[in-house]
């Protein structure tokens, strides 16, 4: 007989999520609201995950970090979107921006930066996306030309997470434009600082209207050889290896919606009376709570076990990262949406925050990969 913890989260992990509930109920939830209303940084969140070292957990201990394993971190995104979407972008994006240098950055690029984040001092962001190349990310027309051992960066990079309040920025620029499509790009770290380097307006957004959005823009931006990420060339490949792994952080993101906006909906219709009796006592509606708890936990399931693979380095990460993403945004926009029904009015107005997370949950659809790159992705996979 095989080993039957297999599909459960283990002791610690359990006790990691009651650690960050307690918080997000305390020190994220109070702010929620406000942070939404006002299109404003959480920056009690940021202060308050940082306290708790659960700002970029995923850091090993080799660089300062309290090296949290993929699951431990899925856990920490999942219970601060709980009560946040836009704070859960803290600990997601402090991770997608590192993940270059986790996986391809030389020891010392690791060493330089990767300690800072662990502490708390600086935010990573991460720069792929342009206006032109959004799905298409070979596409790319930002230019690092070679000047000496350095380079001159060139270019603009769009919808950028954490924009202006992250110190660094892992960002792809082509570095050989004759070079073979896709194996001519290269990744940098950019410092916030950096001459020539500039913020487009906060764009104005449907959701997760806590975590900026900007633009980047560089202009004959020199940046030191030794702050290239991997070899030159290797740019887009590190970048696509990370998407496997944090693509599986936006399910989690996307579950911790759902999961908010089912509990709200449940301590709902057990208080809410109608034709003289609490509406949880209608079938009609019973039927939608399962539906919306069924998928919660399928979406939960897969998210769970992609981030097993994803600790592991599975062959078949690509695969279960897609899939995890694409089911539980899915889900989290269908369950966000049913939730709102089921509040009626009350669900349509800012007093109650159903409204807020069905707004969060669309963007779980489209950023990271859109859903339909989800699938292309997944279907590459079973085509090989």
């Amino acid at each position: 007989m095989g080993d039957f913890d297999l599909f459960k989260t283990n002791e610690e992990h359990e006790e990691l999520r009651a650690a960050v509930r307690s918080v997000a109920e305390d020190k994220i939830a109070p702010h929620a609201a406000e942070v939404d209303e006002t299109s404003s940084f959480p920056q009690d969140a940021l202060d308050a995950l940082v306290a708790t070292d659960f700002h970029a957990a995923h850091i090993s201990e080799d660089y300062e970090g309290v090296g949290a394993d993929a699951l431990a971190t899925c856990v920490i995104i999942e219970e601060v979107a709980r009560v946040c979407a836009s704070s859960s972008l803290i600990p997601a994006v402090n991770k997608l921006g590192t993940m270059p240098l986790i996986l391809g950055a030389s020891e010392e690029v690791k060493q330089r930066y990767l300690p800072p984040v662990a502490r708390g001092e600086a935010m990573f962001s991460y720069g792929l996306s342009e206006r032109e190349a959004g799905s298409d990310t070979a596409a790319m027309r930002t230019l690092a030309t070679p000047k000496g051992d350095d380079w001159v960066l060139n270019g603009q990079k769009s919808w950028i997470t954490n924009a202006g309040v992250s110190e660094y920025y892992t960002v792809l620029a082509v570095t050989d434009p004759e070079g073979r499509r896709g194996r001519n790009i290269s990744a940098f770290v950019v410092h916030a600082d950096d001459a020539g380097f500039t913020l487009g307006e906060p764009e104005r957004k449907l959701g997760i209207k806590g975590s900026p959005t900007r633009e980047l823009f560089f202009d004959d931006v020199a940046i030191p050889g030794d702050r290239m990420v991997g070899a030159p060339g290797e740019g887009l490949k590190i970048a696509l290896r990370t998407l496997d792994h944090t693509r599986v952080t936006i399910g989690a993101q996307a579950v911790g919606i759902a999961q908010g906006a089912l509990d709200h909906a449940v301590a709902y219709v057990k208080e809410r009376k109608q034709f003289g009796k609490a509406i949880a006592d209608f079938q009609g509606i019973q039927f939608m709570l399962a539906d919306m708890a069924m998928k919660l936990e399928t979406a939960r399931q897969m998210v769970y076990v992609a981030a097993a693979k994803s600790e592991r380095g599975d062959d078949d990460l690509a695969f279960y990262g897609a899939a995890a993403k694409c089911y539980a945004s899915d889900a989290a926009m269908e369950i966000t949406t049913d939730a709102v029904q089921l509040l009626g009015g009350a669900g349509y107005v800012k007093d109650f925050p159903l409204e807020r997370m069905m707004r969060d949950a669309k963007i779980t659809q489209i950023y990271e990969g859109t859903n339909q790159i989800q699938r292309m992705v997944m279907a590459r996979q079973l085509l090989k």
